[in-house]
């Protein structure tokens, strides 16, 4: 497993140098839901209006947010999807192009809070899977503007946030669409792929030369899950520091000898590719993945670092692949 620390040799993570794998999860949190504070009439504003986002916080927005602060990868793609902008992002984004134009307020894991207020916002929308921690969700919510939470470590998280956004920015239409266009999504690789009975493991490495698999409580297990395929690591018990993942021995990877590997790559390019590096393993070059060139190189923001509106693209990524086989 040595050859897999060429891989994590260079600081990876969606935000932060030192983050290298998945962020701790709310699972299991409320759906987004909006009650209106007022009755408008023909033609008038739909504020006042109470939401309550991801963390099941409620939250009052008195008047249509036109400063916006995003300040994860996932935050920002909510608010570019449901046609909204930012004047401020976490330093890694680069999904929409034009949000990259916004100010670098800081990592999401390490957000600058001066630089974030110096840019006035009149909404601040953090993320509900990394700044659910309480050393981060503490200081965001002492924030003196309005704050929501809206991040995705599930399908229907995705759902979840986009519904929110679209009632923060009076955007319904435009959120309904998206989703509508993400569930499409989901049951075109579905259908693309019915009667396909193979078996998967999605893949990320370490500092360490620990690999992790995907379970279902993660994005890209729960990918998986959502198309019906098997993932043999889903019963395996929780273990290692990050939720949604368990540590994958050599010997358990060769046990579970699945049909398709999707390896992710957290350390940026020129790092060398994780699907590079697994076939060259001396324990994986038998397994049916390997032997059969189905050892997928899975785009690290899609499936791990901004889980969020392109699980559209996610989704076809795994039916592409997996039609394509002979299985």
């Amino acid at each position: 497993m040595a050859i897999v620390a060429m891989l994590v040799a260079v600081a990876c993570g969606g935000d932060d140098d030192d983050e290298t794998t998945p962020t701790p999860a709310d699972n299991g949190t409320p759906a987004a839901s909006a009650t209106v504070g007022a009755s408008p009439t023909a033609g008038a504003a739909a504020y006042p209006v109470t939401v309550t986002d991801l963390l099941g916080r409620s939250v009052q927005i008195t008047a249509k947010p036109m400063t916006i602060v995003a300040i994860s990868p996932t935050a920002v793609e909510f608010v570019y999807a449901v046609g909204g902008t930012v004047v401020g992002r976490s330093s890694s984004v680069d999904f929409p192009e034009a949000a990259k134009a916004a100010k670098d307020i800081g990592t999401a894991y390490q957000p600058n809070f001066e630089a974030i207020l110096a840019l006035k916002p009149d909404l601040v929308v953090a993320d509900s899977v990394i700044h659910a921690q309480p050393n981060l969700r503490q200081p965001i919510e002492q924030l003196s503007v309005p704050v929501i939470f809206a991040g995705a470590d599930s399908y229907q998280n995705v759902l979840d946030g986009l519904k929110l956004m679209g009632q923060v920015l009076d955007s319904e239409e435009t959120a309904n669409k998206a989703i509508a266009d993400i569930t499409k999504a989901r049951d075109d690789a579905k259908a693309a792929i019915a009667g396909k009975q193979v078996s998967a493991v999605a893949l990320i490495a370490d500092r360490d030369n620990t690999l992790y698999a995907a379970k279902d409580a993660s994005f890209a297990g729960d990918i998986l899950a959502q198309l019906g395929i098997t993932n043999p690591a889903a019963s395996q018990p929780d273990s290692g520091p990050f939720p949604g993942y368990t540590v994958l021995a050599p010997e358990k990877m060769v046990e579970f000898n699945p049909d398709f590997i999707f390896a992710i790559t957290p350390a940026p390019k020129p790092a060398p590719r994780l699907a590079t590096l697994i076939p060259q393993i001396p324990p994986f070059k038998g397994l049916k993945a390997v032997t059969s060139n189905q050892v997928v190189d899975a785009d690290v923001q899609l499936f791990l670092q901004a889980p969020g509106p392109r699980i559209v693209e996610a989704f076809k990524v795994v039916a592409d692949a997996v039609k394509g086989s002979s299985n």
